[in-house]
């Protein structure tokens, strides 16, 4: 493969010590009723903000995995909702997505409010852990002094042995508990730098309950994510690791932007913060719309945030199964007038409630990562641009004519050229190369970014001066 600066890399397995373990990373499920600060310690964990936290109930819903290390060991993280007993409706999708991360983990921490001491909800959650059969360790949360550490000793009637006084958000008791958590923790591997790329990342990206969730779901065969008519169920991007068409993914489903990141606030604000960055870190983006309804305002800036970020760019018409003759037409219209700045994008219209032509999405996300990392050689570049610049010269302006002097590609991941020129070109003929680059070497399902050097003339005594 090609570093950003065009040259190749070579991929190499680590190297591991004899007897080194090298299986899956271990699992940590961080359970707990609300609002006890589960996203807090788990920030706390991780070493950054990225879990999203908000001094309300309720803003995480689905279990989200991080990645984490201690001591130089790797493992995984998992966040999870608040766990309630008999919860209806959304509460009880999101509570019975922490009992999954708690039957997937191999550990599990228990968080408990050292402020509040021991509630009916947390007793009916040791009896919800006890079934389990996980090994647990006990934490009392929000222990931001000595008077409250001394108080939280009467967790020990919980059952589930010494309870670690831990204050998540000053970060008092969190190496001891990561020290637990890491005797507790089967073999952990070795952290390894310079390992080979894994699964492609995919970020699924759109405006609020145009079935993000539901896609997620169908490819990983399970409630992975909590789903609801409601908009704005995930807050947090939720990490998974599908198979699709034969090869395994990493989808990061993300919440629904409503307003534009300067304008949110409190949980969709910090929600916002974290879809642009999944973005920024994924390689592509699947941008679902909604095909029933009309294409917004909203969906235009998703758009553009995808493009500007130079990822590669799939838009999927969701909920096709809802799509009358009547609204084919007006969509067709719409699609002309509202994409025809980004008609280089691969389209597919599917059904991620019904399944319809789910399996045609691994297909455009290759071509559009194909594209994404395509080099073309400068010989052959440049071939083309002569043939192309003699059949259609850049109109006259001023008395004279730009000139394209030759090309040369400075990078992949999105493809980027450089025009080298006699001066600067009208931004109309900017596109038509655009244009015709795309009509000959395709690039569908990618951005390009073509930049102008116009050559520098010789001023008085001979120093440069560079030309508009």
């Amino acid at each position: 493969m090609t570093d950003e600066f065009g040259g190749w890399v070579e991929l190499r397995e680590p190297e591991l010590e004899p007897g080194e373990p090298t299986g899956p990373q271990p699992v940590v499920a961080v359970v707990g009723r609300p609002n006890v600060g589960k996203s807090t310690l788990v920030n706390r964990i991780i070493g950054r903000r990225q879990a999203v936290v908000e001094d309300i109930p309720g803003v995480t819903r689905d279990r989200v995995p991080y990645d984490a290390q201690w001591n130089g060991r790797a493992f995984t993280v998992v966040d999870t909702g608040g766990w309630e007993p008999d919860a209806k409706d959304r509460a009880a999708a999101i509570a019975a997505q922490a009992e999954t991360a708690v039957a997937t983990a191999d550990v599990v921490v228990f968080v408990v409010d050292a402020m509040v001491g021991s509630t009916d909800v947390d007793e009916a959650a040791v009896k919800m852990l006890r079934r389990s059969a996980k090994p647990v360790i006990l934490v009392a949360n929000k222990a931001d002094n000595t008077a409250i550490e001394m108080e939280s000793t009467a967790l020990w009637s919980l059952g589930l042995g010494e309870p670690y006084p831990v204050s998540a958000l000053h970060g008092r008791g969190s190496g001891d508990l990561l020290d637990a958590i890491m005797d507790a923790l089967p073999e952990a591997p070795k952290i390894v730098e310079n390992r080979p790329r894994g699964p492609r990342r995919v970020a699924l990206v759109g405006r609020p309950n145009v079935g993000k969730s539901s896609l997620l779901n169908r490819f990983s065969g399970e409630e992975r994510a909590v789903v609801d008519a409601v908009a704005g169920t995930t807050v947090d991007p939720v990490d998974s690791l599908v198979e699709i068409g034969g090869e395994v993914w990493q989808l990061v489903d993300t919440a629904g932007l409503r307003k534009r990141v300067g304008k949110a606030s409190g949980t969709e604000y910090y929600a916002s913060l974290r879809t642009a960055s999944a973005i920024e870190a994924a390689e592509v983006a699947v941008v679902l719309l909604d095909s029933s309804e009309v294409i917004s305002e909203q969906d235009q800036r998703i758009l553009t945030m995808v493009v500007e970020a130079g990822r590669a760019l799939v838009i999927a018409f969701n909920k096709w199964d809802l799509v009358d003759g009547d609204r084919r037409y007006y969509l067709d219209k719409e699609i002309d007038r509202e994409l025809r700045r980004i008609p280089w994008a691969i389209r597919l219209n599917l059904s991620a409630k019904t399944g319809r032509a789910v399996d045609k999405l691994a297909p455009a996300l290759r071509k559009a990562l194909a594209s994404w990392e395509t080099r073309i050689p400068t010989a052959q570049l440049n071939q083309w641009l002569t043939a192309l610049v003699q059949a259609t010269p850049h109109p006259v302006r001023g008395g004279r004519a730009p000139r394209i002097l030759f090309a040369t590609q400075a990078g992949v991941s999105p493809p980027r050229f450089v025009l080298f020129t006699t001066g600067p070109l009208d931004a109309g003929y900017q596109r038509f190369v655009e244009r015709k680059l795309r009509e000959e070497f395709g690039f569908e399902g990618t951005p390009i970014d073509i930049s102008v050097r116009p050559r520098k003339k010789l001023g008085p005594g001979g120093r440069g001066k560079a030309h508009g």
